[in-house]
């Protein structure tokens, strides 16, 4: 068990503590691949994405390129952009086609949004190429909600803080502009995925304007709201928000709940995570959030010797907190 293996005090060394770190992330990463594989719950409620996206079909990486280069079959293209973001090709000439990807007029769907430019938008994200920020941010005025959803979520990927004042300008209007769009399953703006990449970010400057939505009519907004907050304030009300949303009656926000509680390394919430009703594997995921986060932290303390958790520094006898052996037992027991 690889909590118990590790809960031993006094049996874990300097170099000893860096091989456990080694192995927990290299057990981590075959368990949750193995998960994802499972897997056929879409992130987004994007109608122009599906399961076929995930598919057997393999492709080599001059046939993606030439797939993606070509005009002719849209849908070649289309897999192509999804293709080179999952495996992460970050090479100068993919960069440059995704990008003009993000400007296609030619594959279209049925509610007149640009499929193609949804998968190039998510790839860049993937991707981490600063070049993409400005081709990014561009999209935020197109006229596809799923095209701005995309190009929010890579856009909070990437990390660069000077995109937090165009994204504050979507939520302008507050919670009472964020409103259903008529004719349509969604609302004006993809309120969720402005919150989550605000608080990707660190935008502490944005905390007043992300409270009030912790009271919007969407669960998903609220939930989204939660996180955001617990990320910028650290603050243990709004990480128990999102473990109380593992109640939910509706599986999606059980699911979406897991993931944000993962995301945001909210320690507390493991023993919720392994009680929901929900699929092993994305228990396993969200619990493998929590221990990445917790483990960056100790390293921290370390590296710059601040402590995150007075009650238990760090120390190279015991590197490991009793919470996340607690949460490492959890994930055996769900394998």
């Amino acid at each position: 068990m690889i909590g118990s293996v590790l809960g031993s005090p006094g049996s874990v060394s300097c170099p000893g503590f860096l091989a456990s770190i080694f192995v927990v992330a290299v057990v981590f990463a075959a368990v949750v691949s193995v998960a994802a594989a499972k897997l056929s719950m879409s992130v987004s409620a994007d109608p122009g994405s599906s399961s076929s996206e995930i598919s057997a079909k393999s492709l080599t990486l001059a046939e993606a390129i030439a797939n993606l280069k070509q005009t002719e079959e849209p849908d070649l293209r289309y897999y192509a952009a999804w293709w080179l973001g999952r495996f992460r090709v970050n090479q100068p000439e993919v960069i440059e086609l995704l990008i003009e990807a993000l400007s296609d007029q030619d594959n279209r769907s049925p509610d007149g949004g640009y499929p193609l430019r949804r998968n190039a938008a998510r790839a860049l994200g993937k991707l981490g190429d600063r070049r993409a920020i400005a081709p990014l941010l561009d999209c935020l005025c197109c006229d596809d909600y799923y095209v701005r959803g995309a190009a929010t979520e890579s856009l909070g990927e990437l990390g660069d803080p000077t995109v937090i004042e165009p994204l504050l300008e979507l939520l302008a209007g507050g919670v009472a502009a964020a409103t259903m769009m008529p004719g349509k399953p969604h609302l004006f703006q993809p309120y969720d995925l402005i919150l989550e990449a605000l608080g990707s970010l660190g935008a502490t400057v944005a905390i007043a304007q992300i409270e009030p939505f912790l009271g919007h009519f969407s669960e998903k907004v609220q939930y989204a709201a939660a996180r955001s907050l617990y990320q910028l304030t650290l603050r243990p009300e709004y990480g128990e928000i999102l473990v109380r949303a593992l109640g939910a009656s509706d599986l999606q926000l059980r699911r979406a709940a897991l993931m944000d509680i993962g995301a945001v390394g909210y320690m507390p919430g493991a023993e919720a995570i392994a009680a929901t009703l929900a699929e092993n594997s994305l228990k396993l995921i969200a619990l493998r959030g929590l221990l990445e986060t917790h483990l960056k932290e100790r390293w921290d303390e370390r590296k710059f010797g601040q402590s995150f958790s007075p009650e238990q520094p760090f120390s190279l006898e015991q590197p490991f907190s009793p919470e996340a052996i607690r949460a490492m037992d959890l994930m055996d027991s769900l394998l």
